[in-house]
């Protein structure tokens, strides 16, 4: 049941969504704000051959006890790593801030 038309229920979702529930997943992040900002980049190569209508280009910040200890490549390779297959089937650009709830304070 977790399939309609042989995609499944993940594929359905739009990519910020897609996106969203790996991230929480794999990270358990606290805190996780995507911004789709594929509009700002409309004339770029990348937008002219892209069939989804943008969903190419995002801003993450992610606040997850997971970074506790790691590097900020690291950290960022950890996200690079949740979203792999995103990244293989259309996600061009990710600008990323990537926290520790101790490093995230009050907005």
């Amino acid at each position: 049941m977790g399939s309609r038309g042989g995609a499944t229920v993940l594929q359905q979702l739009n990519r910020a969504s897609r996106m969203r529930t790996k991230l929480q997943t794999a990270l358990e992040a606290s805190a996780l704000e995507i911004e789709d900002v594929s509009h700002q980049h409309a004339g770029h190569a990348a937008m002219r051959n892209n069939n989804n209508a943008g969903e190419t280009h995002f801003n993450l910040r992610i606040v997850s006890p997971k970074f506790e200890g790691q590097s900020l490549v690291k950290r960022h390779r950890m996200v690079y790593d949740a979203l792999a297959d995103e990244l293989q089937s259309g996600l061009h650009a990710l600008s990323i801030v990537a926290k520790i709830p101790q490093e995230s304070g009050p907005k």
